[in-house]
């Protein structure tokens, strides 16, 4: 039996609907009925009810230890796709606590129960930094602890650090650093809560650019990579590099919406998060942008996909093409 992490987010979502549909049989691991029904209403969508009602699914989450001997037992594989995304610096304390502490709990487990071979979904944030002379992020890019991380990179960094740990005592792994994932049904948080902005009228725009995918291909290559004899490595999924601009544009005119026109310039945004964390302070709420999402709006990243598209002989769909699919879809 296979056991998902994360079973209620957007990759672990669409990894059970995937799985299923290969005729695998599945635990999920859930925090509350709530978050259930978001997975329920992506299998209607996809028109697989029956599917969803051969779900295993177990309440619990990976802090949870007595919860967790319960998900393992008579578990072969583990999906780990759990994890705190976030960008806010007062989130610091729960990305430590769930990525990097949640991650050595199930390593741990796989450990002790044996399990065949572990998943673990990482970020393109954990990748390593570039030297003076390089140009491109590739697997093999070491990570610079000098250079300036956000707390999500460094908590997903540590967690591939417990994953590593548990390779060396035994266990068989494998690794994905997916870039910014694109998916249908989740559209209210992460990566495509942009749909939701640009419908309502995004109006600015910035210069930098970084890696995407979509959810399709992070979990077709998620379960390829399981039923292979790899292990061991780390894979970059990113399909493209794209321009947010070009990003943007792109969704605005799939949905008909008028093209954003602003451009943001890196002092506009450096004031904003300046002031951002001014009013969070005073008036103790949320931060809405943070220092090191300020500057990755302006940065242009790119990412070699060479390794995964060699090892299985991979082919990534078109993001344009994705975005022209599921326009109308939320």
């Amino acid at each position: 039996m296979i056991l998902i992490t994360g079973a209620t987010g957007l990759v672990g979502s669409h990894l059970l609907l995937h799985l299923l549909q290969n005729g695998e049989e599945v635990r999920a691991l859930y925090k509350n009925q709530e978050n259930i029904k978001k997975t329920e209403a992506l299998f209607r969508w996809k028109n697989q009810p029956l599917l969803f009602d051969k779900i295993n699914w177990v309440p619990g989450c990976i802090s949870d230890i007595p919860a967790l001997e319960i998900a393992f037992e008579n578990i072969d594989y583990v999906y780990h796709c759990a994890a705190v995304i976030s960008f806010n610096p007062d989130d610091e304390e729960q990305l430590r606590k769930v990525n990097i502490e949640g991650t050595a709990n199930i390593v741990n487990f796989c450990l002790a129960k044996n399990v065949k071979k572990l998943c673990h979904v990482s970020s393109i944030a954990a990748l390593g930094d570039l030297q003076e002379q390089e140009t491109i992020i590739t697997e093999e890019t070491e990570w610079n602890p000098e250079k300036p991380h956000s707390d999500y990179g460094i908590t997903k960094y540590g967690a591939e650090m417990e994953v590593w740990r548990g390779e060396e005592e035994g266990l068989k792994t494998i690794i994905v650093n997916p870039g910014i994932i694109l998916g249908t049904g989740f559209w209210q948080n992460g990566s495509s809560e942009v749909f939701i902005r640009i419908k309502k009228g995004l109006k600015y725009f910035t210069k930098g650019a970084t890696g995407f995918t979509t959810v399709n291909d992070v979990v077709k290559i998620m379960a390829a990579l399981m039923k292979s004899d790899i292990s061991k490595e780390r894979f970059t999924i990113v399909s493209e590099i794209i321009p947010y601009e070009k990003l943007s544009r792109t969704i605005a005119k799939a949905l008909g919406k008028k093209e954003p026109s602003i451009n943001l310039k890196p002092w506009q945004t450096s004031i904003a998060w300046k002031l951002d964390w001014l009013v969070s302070t005073l008036f103790f709420r949320r931060r809405n942008l943070s220092r090191a999402t300020a500057k990755a709006m302006h940065t242009h990243s790119n990412f070699d996909n060479s390794k995964i598209k060699n090892a299985l002989n991979f082919e990534f769909e078109s993001i344009e093409n994705y975005i022209a699919e599921v326009k109308n879809t939320f």
